[in-house]
């Protein structure tokens, strides 16, 4: 089977950042937490782009060594102050209520309203976002400024909020391919208003998940959109024969800022996917930020588990909490751009193309360099910046087309673009000096495999 073009000169490009920030901005405004009505709301606006399957997991539902919560829902918040005015406001901004807080209505003083506000005493101007899924409470926050300027007195406080029985939401969309192994696409869907740290990872894997929609491609995408950790659990607890066809995967956050870009290896290390973005982010990025698996972050240490060892990585532009916006009102629109997002999407798409087009050539001419001039091989004119680069490519991918070498490894001793030594490649086998020695090139993730079907 010959190999698959480059997806990422397939997939739509133009005004892809100003389109990925208007799913975003249409997003942000809504409050969204690991269950209730805010989480299916944005499966709704998300659903308008692609053909999301919506699951529902019951409350008490247990997976693995978790249970499924009660479902949260608001409706209104505040603290209004003697004279009756709203001096906080769920509706300006709903990071001011303390996410899966427990319904409250009652006045009472400000040093006993104090033991339920968050604030950051070191940015004053700032509103954190604060949550209390697993540990029955409530709470406001607000920056740390106004509570100081609080004067002593009686305030009135509203938390119109349900907590009962009811499900977690997810959603997803499968793309097929011509296999059923897999790569996973995954971002979390339970935070607010937070534009870099939530909405920009749905938006950028919606408009992706649409660009793919009609392409041919080797391998099936699954998109998922779930609650971050208990929904990446409830995920694989109800699909672990499906988890067993995962070969890679990335985790996406905070893709619409302009630091980085980050990546955060598998568990294993050394799977196709860390050396994919790996790649791809050295030859994007004058300094790209490639670290280690650690055992906190996202949903890549669910899917990292021993008992699936998925090679799944994270990719973020500003790795999480480390950039002062982070899980604080600073997170808002302004916070993220189009060319970011657009930047993103590239570097993810440039990934794909290798998990798609990587391949083992093997030379049917091993015996000494062939003569490539009379083969149309060498250009006849200068003119091509890039002819010089592409004519190395030629040299190196013979050099190693020994059956053993992959066309990223060519491109990674070469210090060569993957998509510069990918198109080299065709052009030798369209004049038949090459042949596919082996379309995979890595061998399958046979640990993450077992591990899924419970061997």
């Amino acid at each position: 089977m010959a190999p698959h073009a480059l997806l990422s000169g397939q997939l739509a490009d133009d005004g892809i950042g100003d389109a990925i920030f208007a799913l975003a901005a249409d997003i942000f405004p809504i409050c969204r937490s690991i269950t209730g009505d805010g989480v299916r709301r944005t499966l709704d606006r998300l659903g308008n782009d692609i053909d999301l399957v919506v699951h529902e997991v019951k409350t008490g539902t247990r997976v693995f060594d978790w249970t499924i919560p009660r479902e949260w829902n608001i409706r209104d918040a505040y603290i209004k102050n003697a004279a009756g005015e709203r001096i906080v406001d769920f509706r300006r901004n709903n990071l001011h209520v303390l996410n899966y807080s427990r319904p409250v209505r009652k006045r009472l003083p400000l040093g006993e309203l104090k033991k339920h506000i968050f604030t950051l005493p070191d940015r004053p101007d700032l509103i954190p976002y604060r949550t209390s899924y697993y540990a029955e409470d409530w709470g406001f926050c607000m920056a740390h400024r106004q509570l100081a300027a609080l004067p002593d007195g009686l305030y009135e406080v509203l938390i119109d909020a349900s907590l009962e029985d009811g499900s977690l939401t997810y959603g997803e969309y499968l793309h097929p391919g011509e296999t059923e192994e897999e790569v996973l696409l995954s971002a979390h869907i339970c935070h607010p208003s937070l534009a870099n740290d939530n909405c920009s990872g749905l938006a950028l894997l919606t408009h992706l998940a649409a660009g793919l929609a009609g392409l041919r491609t080797r391998y099936s995408y699954r998109f998922l959109f779930a609650p971050g950790t208990i929904g990446a659990i409830a995920w694989l607890a109800l699909n672990e024969n499906r988890a067993a066809r995962i070969r890679h995967g990335l985790v996406l956050s905070c893709v619409g800022d302009g630091g980085g870009p980050t990546y955060k290896k598998s568990r294993q290390g050394d799977a196709l996917i860390d050396r994919a973005m790996a790649h791809v982010l050295r030859n994007a990025a004058a300094a790209p930020n490639i670290i280690d698996f650690f055992p906190y972050g996202y949903d890549e240490r669910q899917y990292c588990s021993p008992g699936f060892d998925l090679p799944v990585g994270l990719f973020q532009r500003s790795q999480f909490a480390t950039f002062p916006e982070y899980h604080t009102s600073a997170d808002n629109l302004d916070f993220i751009r189009p060319d970011h997002l657009a930047s993103s999407y590239r570097l993810i798409a440039a990934a794909l193309d290798i998990l798609e087009c990587d391949w083992r050539p093997r030379s049917t001419v091993p015996k000494c360099e062939p003569q490539l001039g009379r083969r149309g091989l060498y250009a006849a004119r200068g003119g091509d910046p890039d002819e010089a680069a592409k004519s190395i490519a030629l040299l190196w991918i013979l050099s190693l087309a020994d059956g053993r070498h992959s066309l990223l490894d060519v491109a990674e001793r070469a210090g060569l673009p993957f998509a510069v030594v990918a198109e080299g490649a065709r052009r030798l086998r369209e004049r038949g000096l090459l042949v596919n020695d082996g379309r995979d090139a890595s061998p399958t993730n046979a640990r993450g495999a077992r591990a899924a079907a419970g061997a």
